[in-house]
């Protein structure tokens, strides 16, 4: 849940930014500095052109701006829903679990809003490595404040965080009002586009599915008997027999359960994980991809017994 910096601290955020130092720093995806060469109430610029990538803060002084500007290409644009507003960027961020001596506020329209906070001195053990996303419009910047708290010992302050920015990702698993889409049956249009478009496109068997209460996510451990497209290696192949296995997540409420037969799993990578998009049987996704043959309306062809 996102909430409003508290009014006192306003002020003094104010004239940190007013305050900016010369450690200016360009780079494309990832940042790593520390406090110790900015001055107490100066504030680092840092410019990040890429979708994703990793900032690491040691012994947090001052302040940063992070604006990120992703070169994102052109997103096929999922079908048109009641209510949609165009294109959207969706932004996640997600704290390392030794998080320490700094908050990230997201800035939206002259206001900062926290994200997250400092994990303080008398809490024992990593904070909740939760992640924390937001919308934008597809020409709106995204700019991000992480500013540094006081602390008598800076020596064990690390403030780390990674960051993905990525287009309308159609089946949606990261904002909490896209469970509802993220649960519903993908349509044939759908279909196709997603496996024309995700990370991974497998084709295998569910072995089987385990309900994470904790962080409101189901585990589907999948058996591959084809691997047509995976952007990183989340499919491992064991044994001699040619087959890979790997696990898809996707959110507890859509109620994920074992089913029997051949599917055909598509999805996005997201921080390292991989989330299910469309899941259609193996035989609907042979017949969807038959008629739209047929109809010279398919935008990419994989593999088919």
């Amino acid at each position: 849940m996102l909430l409003l910096t508290p009014v006192v601290l306003w002020p003094c955020l104010l004239s940190l930014l007013r305050t900016v130092c010369c450690n200016y720093s360009v780079d494309l995806c990832s940042w790593k500095g520390s406090g110790l060469s900015q001055e107490p109430g100066s504030v680092e610029q840092i410019f990040l052109h890429c979708a994703e990538g990793d900032v690491e803060w040691l012994y947090p002084v001052g302040a940063l701006h992070l604006s990120l500007s992703p070169r994102l290409p052109p997103w096929p644009a999922s079908p048109a829903t009641p209510g949609s507003r165009g294109a959207r960027v969706t932004a996640c961020i997600k704290p390392a679990e030794s998080f320490r001596g700094a908050q990230i506020y997201l800035e939206r329209d002259g206001e900062l809003q926290l994200l997250v906070r400092d994990q303080q001195e008398e809490e024992d053990g990593a904070i909740e490595a939760k992640v924390h996303c937001f919308s934008r419009s597809a020409g709106e910047k995204v700019a991000l404040f992480i500013q540094s708290t006081l602390h008598r010992d800076i020596s064990r302050r690390i403030a780390a965080f990674k960051y993905e920015l990525r287009g309308d990702w159609g089946s949606g698993v990261l904002l909490p009002q896209q469970i509802e889409r993220a649960c519903r049956p993908c349509n044939d249009t759908e279909v196709l586009m997603a496996v024309c478009t995700s990370d991974f496109v497998v084709r295998g068997h569910i072995r089987s599915v385990f309900h994470d209460a904790e962080r409101q996510e189901s585990i589907v451990s999948v058996s591959t008997t084809k691997i047509y497209r995976q952007k990183y290696t989340l499919f491992h192949p064991i044994g001699k027999y040619g087959k890979s296995f790997g696990e898809v997540r996707t959110f507890l409420k859509c109620g994920v359960k074992q089913g029997v037969g051949t599917f055909i799993f598509t999805g996005h990578v997201h921080f390292g994980e991989a989330w299910l998009g469309c899941a259609p049987r193996y035989k609907d996704f042979k017949r969807i991809s038959k008629v739209a043959k047929e109809a010279h309306e398919n935008q990419c062809e994989i593999e088919s017994d």
